[in-house]
């Protein structure tokens, strides 16, 4: 029922989005007599704000065209080397003719299902493209999934990473951002254990809630202080008619966004405020970074409930990897399996979501991999964020992790 309400509310808001826009246009646009006005620029700046608070994001777009390789400019093109019903696996492929990108790296860019489309990572992948062969996997909204594919659960994505490593081979690079670290370190660990061959040569974990026991923060506070119960009576809701997925169980999309939102109201709040004075005094430059980011941020996806239930209570609340107590398949998944992967841990040290030490707990449970294999770093004045995109991203942890795979290969 919240679902409808939810599409209902929609469609009471995009006539007037698409008004407000149509509005801005008309007082801000070089062509429009109107933009030449008395208080033409407020009228604009409003209509804009407006459009922007009420207006469905989509999916941004990669934007990943090119990249730099040496002071030369490559030609980047974006194709789907597998196609899986919850998931492809995204290749950034540059240009053959570069002949500096023979013997680059491959790697595999594992990104988070917990809200936010995999475009979250664009500045990771811009990054690491110049010197990588980098391939990501782009998870699908779950409204947009046939109920006829079934159910997706924690293990599914164990069951993912493992046939996305197995189909890369063995001298593929693994690195997870956030809550993938969890079934990742679970997937790695299980191919281990089974002595597989394909196993990668290293596994770079970012920002991840591997032992929420240590340094819990606020993210961590709300699933243990409510039951799972609640998580499932209140935050499950079935998939409405128009999609594809109708009738499918899933965490909404724009609950999680509320939840984003009710982290930070007044950093939000100030946010669109300074947008609206950009707009005033004609500050393109701070207007369009403010567009940039609420594109993104604002772009939110259906997560499988089977998923996200599991997270709650396997990661959050039983805390069954560090604790030796996660089952596949009947296997138990034992980090200590893992000997010949290399491993590399950051965290940041203003990180909000996972605290310090519930990544660099990999270390302990991967007690099978030699001391001398084993790096970790924590950023400073690094929020979660800034431990992936932007410039802290950039200039310091992009260049550990790059001086880590090639020490690993």
């Amino acid at each position: 029922m919240l679902y409808d309400l939810h599409e209902l509310q929609r469609s009471f808001l995009t006539p007037l989005a698409a008004f407000t826009d149509t509005g801005s246009q008309l007082f801000s646009h070089p062509f429009s007599p109107l933009a030449y006005t008395p208080m033409s620029r407020q009228i604009a700046a409003s209509y804009e704000l407006i459009h922007r608070l009420g207006k469905e994001y989509e999916k941004p777009e990669w934007g990943l065209d090119d990249t730099d390789i040496d002071g030369t400019r490559v030609a980047v093109g974006s194709q789907v080397e597998l196609a899986r019903p919850f998931c492809n696996l995204l290749h950034f492929q540059r240009d053959a003719q570069a002949a500096a990108i023979k013997d680059d790296p491959r790697v595999l860019l594992v990104a988070p299902l917990s809200g936010h489309h995999a475009t979250l990572l664009r500045d990771t992948v811009r990054a690491l493209l110049p010197h990588h062969d980098v391939y990501v996997t782009d998870w699908l909204d779950a409204r947009m999934v046939p109920a006829k594919e079934g159910a997706f659960h924690l293990n599914d994505y164990v069951r993912y990473v493992q046939e996305f490593v197995r189909h890369l081979g063995p001298d593929v690079h693994v690195i997870s951002v956030c809550q993938p670290t969890v079934p990742v370190l679970a997937a790695l660990a299980l191919m281990a254990a089974n002595k597989e061959r394909c196993l990668p040569r290293s596994m770079t974990m970012m920002g991840g809630p591997i032992d929420t026991r240590k340094s819990p923060t606020q993210v961590n506070r709300l699933a243990t202080t409510k039951p799972y119960a609640w998580f499932a009576d209140n935050l499950i809701h079935p998939v409405p008619a128009r999609y594809p997925g109708a009738g499918r169980k899933v965490y909404p999309g724009f609950l999680q966004h509320a939840g984003f939102v009710t982290m930070n109201p007044d950093r939000h709040l100030q946010s669109h405020y300074d947008f609206y004075r950009d707009l005033l005094k004609g500050d393109n430059d701070d207007a369009a970074a403010h567009r940039r980011f609420y594109d993104e941020y604002n772009a939110v996806l259906d997560m499988p409930a089977e998923f996200y239930l599991d997270t709650i209570k396997m990661v959050f609340q039983e805390h069954q990897l560090p604790l030796g107590l996660w089952q596949v398949d009947g296997q138990t998944v034992d980090p200590s399996a893992i000997k010949s992967i290399a491993l590399l841990t950051i965290e940041g040290e203003l990180d909000d979501i996972s605290g310090q030490g519930q990544t660099r707990a990999a270390h302990d449970l991967c007690s099978g991999i030699p001391p001398a294999r084993k790096r970790h770093y924590t950023a400073p004045n690094c929020g979660h964020y800034g431990i992936f995109s932007g410039r802290r991203w950039r200039e310091t942890i992009c260049p550990k992790i790059a001086g880590f795979i090639r020490e690993a290969a």
